[in-house]
C-alpha cells in the first residue's frame, strides 16, 4: 500500500502537525487528509482513473492523495507539456484500462467507514508516470501500490527518514523525484515542503526560515543551491541529511553541500523512474568522499546488480556493460510507448539501458544512459565519463558534454563550461590531453552563461545541443 492509509493514521495521532506546505501554504494532517476524504466521497464508489496536471501547490497533494485512494488511479501529467502534447497524452488515457483489481489481503477492513482512506489492493496498478519528452508522445509506465510500498521500506532504512523530519525537495511534483519524496514523507509521518517553481533563492530561504533537516534533490540543482548558501552565508546546520538523486556529485559540489550544511549525511544513490533504487553509498560528516567520480554505491539489499554485453551475457568486474536490475521494487513496465528499448526485461532482470561497471569491491559505477552515449569517429564516448575527469580543473565550476552532427565523424563531441575569467580554450585543451584517452577529448569548447537545466532541475545535453545549433545568446564559442 503507498500512503493513504498511513495518511489516515496521522490525521488521527497528529492531526495538527504540518504534512504539506508550499510557499507558506499549509496544511495539516488532519486538513489534508478530510479535504482528500471529501473529494472520495464525493466521486463515488466506482474508483476511475485521474489525470492530474496542476502547477506544484497544496491543491496538487489533496488531488494527488484522493486519486490514489482505494483502487483509484493516478496519472500525473507535467503542466509545463506543450499544449499538444498534453492532449496527446490526453486521448491516450482516455483508452487506457487498468483492469480490475486483484484480490488482495491487504485492503481495509469490511468496517472501514467511506469517510475514511485507505489503500485498495496491493498489487493494483495506482500511478502513470511518465519518461520525459518534448514533441513526441512521452512513455507511460505503470506502478503497482506494493512497489511504492516495498520502496518507502528500503529508502526509509538507507537513507534514515524519520517522523521528525522536515523535507524539502525544490522540484515539481509531476517529477518522479519529487513525487515520490512528497509520499514517502506522508507515509513516515513528516513534515514535506516544496516551491511553487524552482527558485534558487527560495529554496536556500526556506531551509532557514523551516528549519529543513534533509533535501531531495537532482545533483544539478544541488549545485545551484549550496552555491547561492555559500555566497549569501545561509545557515544550513539544520540540515542532518542530502540526498543527490540520480547521479553522483561532483567534487565541487560536494565541498559546496559540506560547507553550507556541516552535519548533513550526504546520500547519492544511482536509480530511475521505472526502477526505483538500485545503488547508494552514504558520506557521513568528516568521512572522506570516494575518489572516483563515477562510483554510485553498492546495491541496496534485496537489489542484484549484473553487467551485460548487448548479446546479454554477464561481464566481468571493471568491464562496461549494460546495468541489469533484479528487484522487487522496479515498475511493471509501460502502458503504452515500449519500444523495447528504454525499459527491458529478460526474466526477473530489467533495465532502462544507462551503462556502467562493477569494480572489486562491488561497487557500482554510473557511466550514463545508452541514449546519451556520442558516437564519434567510430569511438563510443560516455559524456559523463568526460565531465567527471574535467570537473575539477582550476577555474571549471560546471562542464556539460554532449555531441553534435559531423559530417567528418558523425558526431562530434563538445564541451560547455560554466568557469572563471581565466578559463580559455588552450587550457582546457591541455587538460583534455592529460587526463582524457585521445577519442574522449572534445573538439570544441563553448563557454554558458547558465546551465541547461530543465524544470525538474536536472542538467539536460539535449538541450545543450539545441542551443548550440540556435546559436543561442546563452552558448557562445570559447577562444
Amino acid at each position: 500500500m503507498p500512503f493513504v492509509d498511513r495518511l489516515e493514521y496521522w490525521a488521527r495521532v497528529q492531526p495538527d502537525a504540518t504534512a504539506v506546505e508550499v510557499a507558506g501554504d499549509r496544511l495539516s494532517f488532519a486538513e489534508l487528509r478530510d479535504r482528500a476524504a471529501s473529494l472520495v466521497a464525493a466521486a463515488g464508489e466506482n474508483p476511475a482513473l485521474t489525470a492530474l496536471c496542476l502547477p506544484n501547490g497544496t491543491e496538487f497533494v489533496v488531488r494527488f492523495a484522493a486519486a490514489v485512494a482505494g483502487s483509484g488511479v493516478c496519472a500525473v501529467l507535467d503542466p509545463g507539456w506543450p499544449d499538444a502534447q498534453r492532449a496527446a497524452v490526453e486521448e491516450r488515457l482516455r483508452e487506457f484500462r487498468p483492469g480490475p483489481p486483484p484480490a488482495d489481503t491487504g485492503t481495509a477492513d469490511a468496517g472501514t467507514s467511506s469517510t475514511e482512506l485507505a489503500d485498495g489492493p496491493a498489487d493494483s496498478v495506482f500511478l502513470l508516470g511518465f519518461t520525459s519528452g518534448t514533441t513526441s508522445l512521452p512513455k507511460a509506465f505503470t506502478r503497482s501500490r506494493r512497489s511504492w510500498q516495498r520502496s518507502f521500506e528500503h529508502g526509509t532504512a538507507f537513507f534514515g527518514l524519520t517522523r521528525a523530519d522536515r523535507t524539502l525537495a525544490p522540484g515539481p511534483l509531476s517529477s518522479s523525484l519529487t513525487l515520490f519524496a512528497l509520499a514517502e514523507s506522508l507515509h513516515t509521518g513528516a513534515a514535506f515542503f516544496a516551491l511553487p517553481s524552482f527558485d534558487v533563492g527560495a529554496a536556500v530561504a526556506c531551509v532557514t526560515a523551516r528549519r529543513i533537516t534533509r533535501i531531495v534533490s537532482a545533483p544539478a540543482a544541488l549545485r545551484l543551491i549550496s552555491e547561492r548558501a555559500v555566497a549569501a552565508g545561509a545557515d544550513g546546520t539544520t540540515l542532518t541529511g542530502i540526498v543527490s538523486a540520480g547521479a553522483k556529485l561532483d567534487a565541487a559540489t560536494l565541498a559546496l553541500v559540506r560547507r553550507w550544511a556541516p552535519n548533513a549525511t550526504v546520500f547519492e544513490y544511482y536509480g530511475a523512474a521505472e526502477l526505483s533504487f538500485v545503488s547508494a553509498s552514504a558520506l557521513l560528516p568528516g568521512d572522506e568522499p570516494d575518489p572516483s567520480a563515477t562510483a554510485v554505491g553498492r546495491a541496496l539489499p534485496g537489489v542484484g546488480i549484473r553487467i551485460r554485453d548487448d548479446e546479454g551475457r554477464e561481464l566481468p568486474e571493471g568491464e562496461p556493460g549494460t546495468i541489469s536490475v533484479r528487484s522487487p521494487l522496479v515498475s511493471d513496465g509501460y502502458a503504452w510507448g515500449d519500444d523495447g528499448e528504454a525499459f527491458r526485461r529478460d526474466g526477473d532482470w530489467c533495465t532502462v539501458g544507462d551503462q556502467g561497471f562493477l569494480d572489486a569491491d562491488a561497487v557500482l559505477h554510473h557511466l550514463g544512459r545508452r541514449a546519451d552515449m556520442v558516437v564519434t569517429s567510430g569511438h563510443n564516448v560516455y559524456p559523463h565519463e568526460v565531465e567527471a575527469a574535467l570537473q575539477d580543473v582550476p577555474g571549471v565550476r560546471t562542464i556539460i558534454v554532449t555531441g553534435i552532427p559531423d559530417r567528418h565523424r558523425g558526431s562530434k563531441l563538445v564541451a560547455a563550461v560554466i568557469g572563471g575569467d581565466e578559463t580559455d580554450a588552450a587550457g582546457l585543451r591541455t587538460a583534455a590531453a592529460s587526463l582524457l584517452a585521445a577519442p574522449k577529448r572534445p573538439r570544441a569548447w563553448f563557454s554558458l552563461a547558465e546551465a541547461p537545466v530543465t524544470a525538474a532541475g536536472k542538467i539536460s545535453r539535449r538541450m545543450l545541443s539545441d542551443w548550440i545549433a540556435e546559436g543561442d545568446d546563452r552558448v557562445r564559442p570559447l577562444r
